[in-house]
C-alpha cells in the first residue's frame, strides 16, 4: 500500500512537469508558490484583523489557527515524519524555484493558507472570505506540486492537519471569548448597581 502511494505521488508530479508545466504558467505558479513565503502573508493579515476592532476577534480565531498548525504542522510532523522533498529522489523530476531546506512533509505553505481560510470560516459572519482563502489554499496546493517541492500527499496532509488544527483553535478561543464577554458583563452589571 504505501509503495502504491510512493508511486502514484511520483507519477503525479512528474505529471505536472511533463504535460502542464509551460513557460508561461511558469512565473504564475512561482509567484503563487512565493506569496507562501514563511507564512509573511498571513501573519500580516491576522496582525490587520486584530488591529481592526470590528474584525479582533476574528483576528484572534485566525492567528490561534495558523499557530496551532504551526506547532503541528510544522514543529512537530515535519520533525517527527523527515520526508525527503522529491525533487531529491524522485528521478527526472526538476524543481523551478530554490531548494527548500525543511522537511517535505506535509506542506506548510498550504497549511498556512487552510488554517487562516478554515479561522476565517469558522469565526467570521461573512463565510464568503474563507471560501475565497481556501479556494486560493487549493491554488497554493498545486503551485507547489507544480513548481517541484511537495508530493500530492505533503498538500493534502498540510490541508487536513491545517483544517483540524483550525478547528481545535476555534473552540480554545471561542471559551476564552466567552469568558471575556462574561467579565466584562459581571463589569458592567456591578458598575450599574453602584449608581
Amino acid at each position: 500500500m504505501i509503495d502504491a502511494i510512493i508511486s502514484w505521488d511520483a507519477s503525479v508530479l512528474l505529471y505536472f512537469q511533463d504535460h502542464i508545466r509551460t513557460d508561461w504558467l511558469d512565473p504564475i505558479m512561482k509567484g503563487i508558490s512565493l506569496i507562501g513565503y514563511k507564512g509573511l502573508f498571513w501573519i500580516a493579515l491576522c496582525w490587520v484583523l486584530m488591529l481592526i476592532k470590528k474584525t479582533r476577534w476574528v483576528g484572534f480565531y485566525v492567528s490561534a489557527s495558523l499557530l496551532l498548525s504551526f506547532i503541528v504542522n510544522n514543529l512537530i510532523i515535519k520533525n517527527l515524519v523527515g520526508r525527503i522533498r522529491p525533487y531529491e529522489i524522485v528521478d527526472g523530476l526538476t524543481r523551478i524555484v530554490d531548494a527548500e531546506k525543511d522537511a517535505s512533509f506535509p506542506s506548510g505553505h498550504v497549511a498556512c493558507v487552510f488554517a487562516v481560510g478554515m479561522g476565517l470560516l469558522l469565526a467570521s459572519k461573512k463565510k464568503i472570505y474563507g471560501i475565497l482563502v481556501l479556494c486560493f489554499g487549493v491554488l497554493m496546493a498545486i503551485s507547489r506540486m507544480y513548481v517541484g517541492v511537495h508530493y500530492p500527499t505533503d498538500v493534502i496532509a498540510g490541508m487536513i492537519f491545517a483544517s483540524l488544527a483550525a478547528v481545535a483553535a476555534y473552540f480554545i478561543v471561542r471559551a476564552i471569548e466567552r469568558k471575556v464577554q462574561k467579565r466584562r458583563e459581571e463589569k458592567s452589571d456591578a458598575g450599574s448597581m453602584m449608581v
